[in-house]
């Protein structure tokens, strides 16, 4: 994870690990996405599935997966379907994120982060460069240490 230890753009509370410009226009529900045709960012609540979204990923520029409590994990697996499936867009944590949770995030995809307490960069800075190797295949490009040492 040697890519994702640099700290991210911060703006206004926003940490995002992308280049591209912030992407303005707000996230609309799953349900009034899926009901209009033009909107590019959506809001995908704890519970809603990740995978309607898939015939649409293509017009998609933001995909804002809500995190209501830090124990509620339904959204990394809704980030995780999202970038297997080939999203590419900014795909952002909203809610109660806490720093030793963005490192496992990242691993699942998501690379824009709007956590609802501020976040310290020491902090952050220390759990994302906390682990040198990982362990198992993820939506990340990460390799394995199993097969970095096996092949």
């Amino acid at each position: 994870m040697a890519d994702s230890v640099s700290l991210p753009a911060s703006a206004d509370g926003l940490l995002r690990y992308r280049d591209d410009a912030i992407h303005e226009e707000p996230a609309v529900t799953l349900d009034s996405f899926l009901g209009q045709s033009n909107a590019t960012a959506v809001r995908i609540e704890a519970g809603d599935d990740a995978r309607v979204l898939l015939p649409y990923l293509d017009r998609l520029a933001l995909v804002e997966v809500s995190f209501p409590k830090f124990r509620d994990g339904r959204g990394y697996s809704s980030g995780r379907i999202l970038r297997e499936a080939g999203y590419t867009g900014e795909l952002r944590a909203q809610g109660d994120v806490l720093v030793d949770q963005v490192p496992l995030m990242r691993r699942c995809g998501f690379d824009s982060f709007a956590p609802e307490a501020p976040v310290d960069e020491a902090v952050l800075e220390a759990a994302l460069a906390r682990y040198d190797h990982v362990y198992q295949a993820a939506a990340d490009a990460a390799v394995p240490v199993w097969k970095l040492r096996h092949g």
